[in-house]
């Protein structure tokens, strides 16, 4: 390649960069010279104002040394044969670089990454021809001419390669030269980075978008735990890595994830199903593989003779390919894959008919592609220059008919990425057009993507023999700006229809068919159907799904969901787990957590929120109230009769000798007692728990006070009397009044310390989660302190009605005061517990009344009484005694 000329004296002023190619140039045939010998280089060259280069998997990989295996590959092929119809209708449109011819220099990759980085120099090679020859002179003084061939002129872009691996090795070796890349094929990730693949562009899109559209398929399908596939390389590793970062976001677990090795045999595979197998609720497997190690994994499925079988979601690695499925479509059967959404080129099949072996004789490698087609052998005369190594003819072995032709009944289908091939190359048609409008023509608008119209069947192949109209500057510029100013603009409608353009990443538009790989109706044939699409989002008929041996979408998670009101407790994997019922009164705050709804909230049915439970206080038309109101009402009534009865008769001897001022505070007394009921009942308010307040303990002390007062002064009466006939001070009816009013006050002032100590209002009580009782604001003992001091004057007057319970007969009234003491006491002795004891109950509770319903015998007794004695002060001391004790 590095021809060696005599420089002239200045060659040191030459450009640094001319010296690098040069170095370049060395290392090159270095790396050839050290790198796997292979045979004779076979290329597909054709002359070329503008040389574009080509890359293509022809071959499948050789296994061992040799890097291209014997069997060609059908997908390469047809993309190679795409890339020459492509060219041949752009050379043969006058709208698109008229003048220009568009020549190619095509390799095979043979699907091997480092092979194709070794073919890729041969563009290098290519563009380092491409000197300034003014820095050299030949020996006899002329200037050198370069060799004028096919492949001598630079080569202004590469189109290429398949996959990945092989687009990473040779995008970063182009760079270096400038020279800019559009993939037709290759979707990993990472060849979107600017910083390292800055002349990279493709028809394509990046495996993100393929990534998500698989994580929506698996989510349509409510599926939570799935197992993963991955080929070694950058497709596989980095499309599987996008689709589990996606995968965890979206809550989808992986049982288990295995990656194919570079040269995995039958036993890896194996042993891949065999780790499956250790994951069985993770029915559903995700396959980011190369198409050959797809079928290498249904094979080693079909070999363990699973019972069950496995739901297979491939990339567009499977695609839509019939011949990778041969002899496993029962296996397959059910598989849902991802194919890029491509139309299909009729124009690109009618060229395809036309070929022959003898009509093609510009690709070295169709006559290997018509034998494996047609299953048969060309005679030795057309194959030789294909055949590598292999001399021998199998005899079993037709040989080829003249009449054979490409069309589906032999099997013909038109490769999915064939439309990306022919994009890529109108791509660099449309912006070498638009680079020659600025550069050699003036007066002249560049073409629009709109105004373009193609051509009819243009594909033929016309001479060269013309005047080329590319002009110097075209060629000596920039690879770099060239990608940068006119490839990522270029903007179109393809032959399909379809908008080409590109993002400032260099990636193509994302469009997906989604397909199921389904049984034909009455037959034994199967055959891809396209079910669904993705363009930003998922459009999926599930209908139209068919599953292998399974009527109903099957189920791939390590857990069923819970039930309503339970909760997930995780188990291992992130999508194993135990179900666990939340407590009665929790809800389900997420899948994971119960929540405490609160006091006075309890959860709905379902668990998902809580409600506010119904308030409960006593309410008038209920049988607590009912009760001690009509009870309230009779001896309101009662009371009221008796004042009548104590007023009509206020000056006779015998109400004055009953002592009518203490006799009014007493019924006052009793009075205030009865209407208590009312506060006790009423919804609790400020002002309803005011008064249960003052009523509870100034209605008490009023009447205790009275009795008190009475009852002290029998005692000092009699016991005085016993000692001295001196009048005692302080037993005038008026000092009675006072003395009672005294102690009264006493207990009106202990309730309005207890209202500022305690502010009156209201709260709500729980005795138990599903209850919620509206209540006065009084704490249980704050109310017992509250009652203190009335058990005092209950106290001291028991202590002076038994005192005085030997009084001569006609002062018998502090017999049946002391009657009533002794029941007041043991009342008040039960009240106590019971209260306590019925906290949970506000009904009972709050009527500590209808726990003295069994003294209200003593009320009819006393009537009895008076009906049978005489009208006397005796009588009337019945009554009020009798009161006294029913209602304290």
């Amino acid at each position: 390649m590095c021809e060696v000329f005599k420089m002239k004296s200045n060659v040191w002023d030459a450009p640094i960069g001319i010296m690098l190619m040069l170095a370049t140039c060395w290392l090159s045939q270095l790396v050839i010279a050290g790198s796997t010998p292979v045979q004779d280089t076979v290329s597909v060259s054709l002359p070329g104002d503008i040389i574009l280069g080509g890359l293509f998997p022809v071959h499948e990989k050789g296994e061992g040394a040799p890097p291209c295996g014997p069997k060609v590959y059908n997908r390469g092929v047809q993309r190679l044969e795409a890339m020459l119809y492509a060219i041949d209708r752009v050379n043969n449109d006058t709208n698109i670089l008229p003048g220009i011819t568009i020549g190619v220099h095509i390799l095979d990759t043979c699907s091997r990454d480092t092979y194709a980085l070794n073919q890729s120099l041969q563009f290098v090679r290519a563009s380092l021809n491409n000197l300034d020859t003014s820095v050299f002179e030949c020996s006899d003084t002329s200037i050198p001419q370069l060799r004028k061939n096919a492949t001598s002129g630079p080569v202004f872009g590469v189109i290429g390669g398949s996959y990945s691996s092989v687009s990473l090795q040779v995008a970063n070796l182009l760079r270096l030269f400038h020279i800019p890349q559009i993939s037709p094929a290759s979707t990993a990730k990472t060849l979107s980075d600017k910083s390292r693949f800055d002349l990279f562009a493709r028809t394509v899109p990046p495996d993100t978008f393929q990534s998500v559209a698989l994580v929506d398929i698996i989510k349509n399908f409510n599926w939570s735990y799935v197992s993963t596939i991955h080929s070694e390389g950058s497709y596989g590793e980095y499309g599987i890595e996008a689709f589990h970062k996606e995968a965890t976001e979206r809550h989808v677990c992986i049982a288990a994830a295995e990656k194919v090795p570079s040269a995995a045999d039958d036993k890896v595979f194996d042993a891949i199903i065999g780790k499956l197998l250790k994951k069985p609720n993770a029915r559903g497997v995700i396959l980011f593989t190369r198409a050959e190690d797809a079928r290498r994994i249904l094979l080693a499925a079909k070999r363990a003779n699973l019972s069950q079988p496995f739901h297979w979601v491939a990339s567009d690695g499977w695609g839509k390919q019939q011949k990778l499925l041969e002899g496993l479509e029962d296996i397959a059967e059910g598989a849902i894959t991802v194919e890029l959404q491509s139309e299909i080129i009729e124009d690109f099949d009618r060229y395809m008919m036309q070929l022959t072996p003898s009509s093609n004789k510009r690709n070295p490698w169709f006559a290997e592609y018509w034998e494996d087609t047609f299953n048969c052998v060309l005679p030795s005369s057309d194959n030789d220059i294909t055949h590598k190594g292999d001399n021998t003819i199998d005899k079993d072995k037709l040989v080829c008919d003249d009449t054979f032709r490409l069309s589906d009944k032999v099997g013909y289908e038109q490769e999915s990425k064939t439309q990306f091939v022919v994009d890529a190359v109108y791509a660099f048609a449309h912006a070498l057009h638009n680079l020659h409008s600025d550069l050699c023509t003036q007066n002249d608008q560049s073409m629009g993507p709109h105004h373009h119209q193609h051509s009819e069947t243009v594909w033929f192949r016309k001479p060269a023999d013309r005047k080329s109209q590319a002009c110097p500057n075209m060629a000596s510029y920039d690879g770099k700006d060239f990608y940068n100013n006119y490839l990522l603009n270029v903007s179109f409608v393809d032959l399909a229809g379809s908008e080409v353009k590109f993002d400032r990443q260099g990636d193509g538009l994302a469009r997906y068919d989604i397909l199921n790989y389904q049984r034909l109706d009455n037959s034994s044939g199967y055959q891809y159907k396209v079910i669904g699409k993705w363009f930003n989002y998922l459009e999926l008929n599930l209908d139209s799904v068919v599953w292998n041996k399974a009527n109903e979408m099957p189920t791939s998670a390590c857990s069923l969901p819970c039930e309503a009101g339970m909760i997930k407790k995780q188990q291992g994997d992130t999508c194993c787990w135990i179900c666990d019922s939340c407590e009665s009164y929790e809800y389900v705050y997420d899948e994971l957590t119960c929540r405490d709804c609160g006091p006075g909230f309890w959860p709905y049915p379902d668990k998902l929120s809580c409600f506010a439970l119904n308030i409960e206080y006593m309410r008038w038309n209920s049988l607590f109230a009912l009760v001690p109101l009509a009870i309230a009402i009779f001896g309101i009534t009662m009371t009221i009769i008796v004042i009548v009865l104590f007023a009509r008769n206020h000056d006779t001897p015998l109400v004055r000798a009953s002592g009518r001022e203490l006799s009014y505070t007493l019924l006052f007394g009793i009075l205030v007692c009865y209407c208590n009921t009312f506060a006790l009942i009423a919804k609790p308010t400020i002002g309803s728990c005011i008064l249960q307040r003052f009523g509870i303990g100034v209605g008490f002390s009023i009447i205790y006070s009275a009795l008190l007062t009475k009852t002290n002064r029998i005692s000092r009466i009699f016991h005085s009397a016993s000692k001295s006939a001196q009048r005692l001070k302080y037993i005038s009816p008026q000092s009675q009044v006072v003395i009672t009013t005294s102690l009264i006050a006493i207990q009106v002032l202990i309730t309005m310390i207890w209202m500022i100590v305690e502010p009156p209002g209201t709260r709500f009580y729980y005795p138990d989660r599903t209850e919620v009782i509206l209540k006065c604001k009084i704490q249980d003992m704050s109310f017992l302190f509250s009652q203190l001091y009335n058990m005092i004057l209950i106290t001291i007057c028991t202590v002076y009605a038994i005192k005085t319970r030997k009084i001569p007969e006609n002062f018998n009234e502090s017999k049946f005061i002391g009657f009533t003491m002794y029941t007041t006491c043991i009342i008040w002795l039960a009240f106590v517990p019971i209260y306590f004891g019925t906290g949970n109950s506000y009904e009972i509770q709050k009527k500590p009344y209808i726990y003295k319903l069994n003294t209200f015998y003593l009320i009819l007794k006393s009537w009895g009484r008076m009906m049978g004695a005489s009208y006397s002060q005796t009588t009337a001391t019945y009554i009020l005694s009798d009161i006294i004790g029913l209602w304290t």
